[in-house]
């Protein structure tokens, strides 16, 4: 029963409430017990209408995408959207070499323990090792937690940035009241960089990267004008490799360029590191650029991901570092990651990092893995001439598909436009996604010339 006198949820109306259905269940009265149960479940629904009215979200583009092509009954669709590597039957890959590792993390198991809130030792030592290389990790301090994946390494990034007024001094004094730290991130880039960003509280600034005319090769003259503008105190992200979702990269020329240029400038910087190894074929190579800014003298933060490369995509597996100048700095940095750790998610899961030490940690297997993770490289690269080779001599297309093959990594930007994308999803049940990126991980002996002839069909007619 409610009063005038107070809040239904008062203390002594939900006392007469429920005596009243004591009551009735007490002497049986069926309709008054039932009319009393109608009332607590309204009671109880109403109390959670503070997200019963909350609208949907916006569909995930990629995963929308996916869908579409699953509800798809067209035996010739082809699906290039996803990021995640398939092998040349379009199935999914274990690599036996952390198949193997897997085996004797489960077979040596003593234990379900949390990990430390900065995740597996002995996982965030060698993911040091692996990426800045021996020399550095040996030489330099490395501040290192482990991550849930790079999508976790990046966010921890820029909750740290936004947070670094109040837990360095110098940055206080520095800050403008109530303005937002800015991030510069390239145009295009990774999506979700965008909302792992601005969900920190973080102000994201583009700078240019793809060339507006070609859409298929790098702006390198417009990128270091924009880097020359860069605002004292922000941050900047910079793709290791493999750029997704471009497949462009600099040259080694290009990159001692941008070291220089970014030399001059006091922003922090941050590499995300998601393709070691799966872009060129060779780890070392891949981590040529990160390795080029430390010894030039940057303290950069490195994002760095095992999903494609070790093909642990559900295991969310990652780091975060962070170059530093001494130990007492590396320590107070660490502290502050588990700070921000500890109320997040309070410590990573421990399987799929168990699982990458195990690799990397055992010559036998490391040089196993190596060679698996080269033989997915190479078939991409296999993928990307036939699909080149396809579109110039069967399809004998007019336009210039160099970029096919110059792009590396699992992603190449065909430079279609939306209109071309819908026609080829329209006409050929070949998905991508509307900004013209592809997944060569998609392609396959069986389709790739046919998706040459929806391409071809798509510039011709759309």
């Amino acid at each position: 029963p409610r009063s005038n006198k107070g809040s239904f949820w008062s203390g002594e109306g939900v006392t007469r409430f429920l005596q009243a259905s004591d009551l009735a269940l007490a002497e049986g009265r069926s309709g008054l017990c039932n009319k009393m149960r109608s009332s607590r479940f309204v009671a109880r629904r109403l109390s959670y209408a503070a997200w019963s009215k909350v609208e949907a979200a916006p569909a995930d583009p990629i995963l929308g995408l996916t869908q579409s092509f699953k509800d798809d009954p067209a035996p010739t669709k082809v699906l290039l959207g996803v990021g995640a590597y398939r092998d040349g039957a379009s199935k999914p890959y274990v690599l036996p070499s952390v198949k193997r590792a897997e085996e004797r993390v489960i077979a040596s198991l003593t234990d379900h323990e949390y990990a430390p809130i900065s995740g597996v030792p002995d996982f965030i030592a060698k993911s040091i090792a692996f990426a800045y290389g021996p020399e550095i990790a040996s030489q330099k301090p490395v501040a290192g937690v482990q991550a849930l994946s790079g999508t976790g390494a990046c966010r921890l990034f820029f909750e740290l940035m936004a947070r670094l007024p109040q837990i360095a001094p110098p940055m206080a004094a520095a800050a403008t009241p109530g303005k937002k730290p800015i991030a510069y991130v390239p145009e295009p880039t990774w999506g979700n960089h965008l909302k792992i960003a601005a969900d920190a509280g973080v102000e994201v600034r583009r700078y240019r990267y793809l060339d507006a005319t070609t859409k298929t090769s790098l702006d390198f003259e417009g990128m270091m004008a924009d880097l020359a503008t860069l605002e004292e105190g922000s941050s900047i992200l910079l793709h290791a490799c493999a750029h997704n979702p471009t497949g462009v990269d600099p040259s080694r020329d290009q990159w001692k360029a941008i070291a220089r240029a970014l030399g001059e400038k006091k922003v922090q910087i941050l590499i995300d590191c998601a393709y070691q190894g799966f872009a060129s074929g060779d780890p070392e190579e891949d981590a040529w650029a990160l390795r080029h800014f430390v010894w030039e003298g940057h303290n950069v933060a490195l994002a760095q991901s095992y999903a494609k490369n070790f093909g642990l995509y559900g295991e969310r597996v990652g780091a975060l570092s962070f170059v530093c100048n001494s130990t007492e700095e590396k320590a107070n940095l660490e502290s502050q990651l588990k700070a921000l750790i500890r109320p997040m998610y309070s410590n990573p899961p421990v399987h799929g990092a168990r699982v990458v030490s195990e690799v990397l940690g055992d010559p036998e297997l490391a040089a196993q893995w190596r060679q698996e993770c080269k033989s997915m490289a190479d078939r991409i690269k296999d993928m990307r001439q036939a699909l080149r080779s396809s579109l110039e001599d069967d399809q004998k297309s007019p336009k210039d598909w160099s970029h096919i093959t110059s792009q590396i990594g699992m992603f190449a930007f065909t430079g279609l436009t939306k209109d071309q994308v819908l026609y080829m999803r329209k006409e050929f049940n070949v998905y991508c996604t509307a900004d013209g990126r592809i997944s060569v991980a998609g392609l396959t002996n069986d389709n790739v010339a046919y998706v040459a002839q929806a391409i071809h069909a798509a510039t011709q007619h759309a």
